[in-house]
């Protein structure tokens, strides 16, 4: 009974393949384009690094392709081809740009009108008052694989954005696919009702456990806020030892911090997971 037993448990396991067969390509866009193209002039630069599948076997590389461009570049791009969509995406950063310039130049042109207007008062020396010439626009958009097995593909896009050589503010997009959906991975797929609860506390212990802290004051010493009420947020990524949330700056932490990343393991989490889903599987490989 014993052999039999470890015979079909194997026999389970070798129909949860791990490899997913799935190829990828990557496509890299960097423009600059300098106001009325006179490089003396501020510019905007923008550089994309884009991951995206090329082939795939069983699965449906075309529908692949599509969740990878509307969640890198946005619905709009959805029906572009991943070289298409990049090239798309950059043109319209360099027009938004361009637009931008003129919408300040209209401004600027009306306040130093206004100010002339007003003897003894200087309005563009004031606070809301505007600078001689418009400013740069710096953006990276980049995505990148985290996990691909089982079954799963989970990816990250970056996007950092600054503006006039200001601090660059960074955000983090997660994504989870279904291989066999062909659907992004939610919550409500992963979890049983009444999670949120329990992984409210888990995150916290996890925030503490990172930062060599043991109270919540001592963390919001340490520049985060709203701990208490801190939530599993959407925002997660996953891979064979368990999920990762990450939350952005400006969520629960001040900008000034890097962007917290939470790692819960299955085993913290497995009465949670839903029955015979591919992560409830996953639980069962560690």
């Amino acid at each position: 009974m014993v052999v039999l037993f470890s015979a079909c448990n194997n026999e389970g396991r070798s129909r949860f393949r791990a490899e997913n067969n799935i190829g990828f390509d990557t496509v890299s866009v960097h423009e600059r384009y300098h106001l009325d193209g006179d490089t003396s002039k501020p510019f905007c630069d923008i550089r994309v690094e884009f991951i995206y599948p090329v082939t795939a076997f069983k699965f449906n590389v075309d529908s692949l392709q599509r969740f990878f461009v509307k969640h890198t570049f946005g619905t709009f791009y959805n029906t572009l081809t991943p070289p298409l969509a990049a090239d798309a995406y950059v043109k319209s950063f360099i027009k938004n740009y361009s637009a931008d310039a003129v919408t300040y130049r209209e401004t600027a042109k009306d306040i130093m009108e206004l100010n002339n207007l007003i003897p003894g008062m200087d309005i563009s020396d004031s606070e809301h008052g505007v600078r001689d010439t418009f400013y740069s626009y710096y953006e990276n958009l980049s995505d990148s694989i985290v996990y691909n097995q089982y079954g799963l593909i989970a990816f990250q896009v970056k996007q950092s954005n600054n503006k006039d050589g200001a601090t660059s503010y960074n955000s983090y997009r997660n994504y989870v696919i279904s291989l066999n959906s062909g659907n992004q991975v939610t919550e409500s797929d992963i979890f049983n009702a009444g999670y949120d609860s329990t992984m409210q506390n888990l995150i916290i212990t996890s925030l503490l456990d990172q930062h060599n802290v043991k109270t919540i004051s001592e963390l919001e010493e340490l520049g985060f806020f709203g701990i208490q009420e801190i939530i599993p947020n959407r925002n997660f990524l996953l891979n064979d030892k368990g999920i990762i949330y990450t939350y952005n700056k400006g969520e629960y932490s001040a900008y000034q911090l890097e962007a917290p990343q939470v790692f819960i393991p299955y085993a913290a989490i497995r009465s949670l997971l839903r029955e015979n889903t591919v992560v409830y599987k996953l639980a069962g490989l560690q």
